[in-house]
């Protein structure tokens, strides 16, 4: 998460900007934030973190990349100060903010940002998630924690390990609640509120609210101060949009294309399926592109390494599903691809925002065939800006196909059946025409037939004195007649 810096040219216009220090953040918060060069919050933290610092429940919206995570977080951690101290015992260290997440990704990362913004306190911060060992994760939380970022799988995991106590609680916040109910963490939602004690202050934040969201909202906030700092799904004004028209089987060639007419040398490739985003990393492997794919069926330190290469600049494409399409900051993203067009309309607002983030500019390059004219239409309502389609000049006839990879051809068909899990953040289509299924040929039913060995019979077992010895049905017919 990166928040804007003063970006004023004047000494006079920059005065008249609020400052961290208005808000009346204890000195080893404004410290915290020194040591990053933060001086001027952004409009959601600036309206945000006064009203959480006076206890109201709060709902926030605003377009990705504009600093929501420090907008919850700060006034959190100032709020808790007064439970802060330096005794070894778990007990003085329960659990008194507990931050959810939809993703491990977009959990680790707000985690980061709590544990720096409180480095000159005492109080203490974790983060759960599924994937990895929970051994260590169990650690952290029998030595006591105040704040705790988590996952709602694994928190459940933990909850039923009996290693975690939520009644201490007192506020819970839910970030980017709208990928929650998307991704199905509903009835886990409803089980984890139920652990909270009843009096605690409630804070929903996420960059869309749908009708579901809001009448989640209502289920358990009270009496909400509503905070949207940008229309509901808009786009970065810095981020420009371009839709390149090109045939199905070129975009392959197209995206290879791209980065080297636009010298990229860091972007992020959305795909639809982990199939499609396994193969197209294959494939920019084999174009001499520095690639690695990043979805749900990587182990998590894999995703983890693969992310962590990609900000160092080890590789310059990070091909992923919509596991990344949210939460995840890389500083000055030059451009996001869009390999496929997203089933989901809302998921073409944060996929796009990953770049363009803290008033830097960037673009956002989507590829567009026939069969995309639906979720075009879908997007450009959404928004509400025309997207018009355009030809990719330099890009010539369609990608060569390598001939040792045979699935490609039904590549198009796997990726549509493809289904992610719920704790993965990869969707399926919402509706579309049933597709013919192909069938996996199995070698064995191709080989020549070969009449088998008949087996020796086995000698019949001697009847027991005074027992009739069972009648054995002859193969394809009944006993010998009588």
């Amino acid at each position: 998460m990166r928040m804007s810096e003063n970006t004023t040219s004047t000494p006079a216009a920059a005065d008249a900007l609020p400052r961290f220090e208005d808000f009346g953040l204890a000195a080893p918060v404004l410290q915290a934030l020194a040591d990053q060069g933060y001086q001027h919050p952004t409009p959601i933290q600036a309206q945000a973190i006064p009203v959480v610092l006076q206890g109201r429940d709060v709902m926030g919206a605003a377009q990705t990349g504009t600093g929501k995570t420090a907008g919850f977080s700060l006034p959190i951690i100032q709020q808790l100060l007064a439970h802060a101290n330096t005794s070894a015992s778990p007990a003085r260290h329960p659990v008194r903010a507990l931050i959810l997440t939809p993703t491990r990704e977009l959990a680790d990362q707000v985690a980061d940002n709590v544990k720096a913004y409180s480095r000159h306190t005492p109080l203490r911060a974790t983060v759960v998630f599924g994937g990895v060992d929970m051994a260590p994760q169990t650690a952290a939380l029998r030595a006591g924690v105040e704040i705790l970022i988590a996952t709602p799988g694994r928190l459940l995991d933990h909850v039923q390990q009996k290693v975690l106590n939520l009644s201490q609680t007192e506020i819970f916040v839910m970030d980017e609640a709208d990928r929650m109910l998307d991704m199905g963490f509903l009835p886990d939602l409803q089980r984890i509120i139920n652990l909270l004690p009843k009096q605690r202050q409630n804070l929903m934040f996420s960059a869309t609210f749908s009708p579901e969201i809001k009448k989640l909202a209502n289920s358990f906030l009270k009496d909400p101060v509503l905070i949207e700092v940008a229309r509901s799904n808009a786009t970065a004004e810095r981020v420009t949009q371009i839709v390149y028209k090109v045939d199905e089987e070129a975009k392959r060639d197209a995206v290879v294309h791209l980065l080297r007419q636009r010298e990229i040398k860091q972007v992020i490739v959305f795909s639809n399926t982990k199939i499609g985003a396994s193969r197209l990393a294959r494939e920019l492997e084999r174009a001499g592109v520095k690639a690695s794919a990043i979805h749900g069926d990587k182990s998590q330190n894999e995703r983890m390494a693969a992310l962590e290469a990609f900000k160092a600049g080890g590789i310059d494409v990070l091909v992923a599903t919509d596991v990344a399409a949210r939460g995840l900051d890389i500083a000055e993203l030059p451009c996001v691809i869009n390999y496929d067009l997203p089933y989901n309309a809302e998921d073409y607002v944060h996929r796009i925002g990953r770049t363009g983030r803290a008033g830097a500019s960037g673009d956002a390059l989507s590829l567009y065939s026939d069969k995309d004219a639906r979720l075009l239409a879908d997007i450009e309502k959404l928004i509400k800006q025309k997207l018009t389609p355009v030809a990719l000049e330099g890009l010539e006839g369609r990608a060569v196909r390598e001939r040792g990879d045979r699935g490609d051809r039904s590549e198009r068909r796997g990726e549509r059946a493809d289904r992610g899990d719920r704790d993965r953040g990869e969707r399926s289509p919402r509706s579309s025409a049933p597709l013919p299924r192909r069938e996996k040929t199995d070698p064995w039913f191709l080989k020549p037939y070969e009449p088998s060995v008949p087996a020796e019979p086995k000698p019949e077992p001697e009847a027991r004195i005074g027992k009739v010895a069972p009648k054995r049905a002859a193969l394809l017919g009944g006993g010998p007649k009588g």
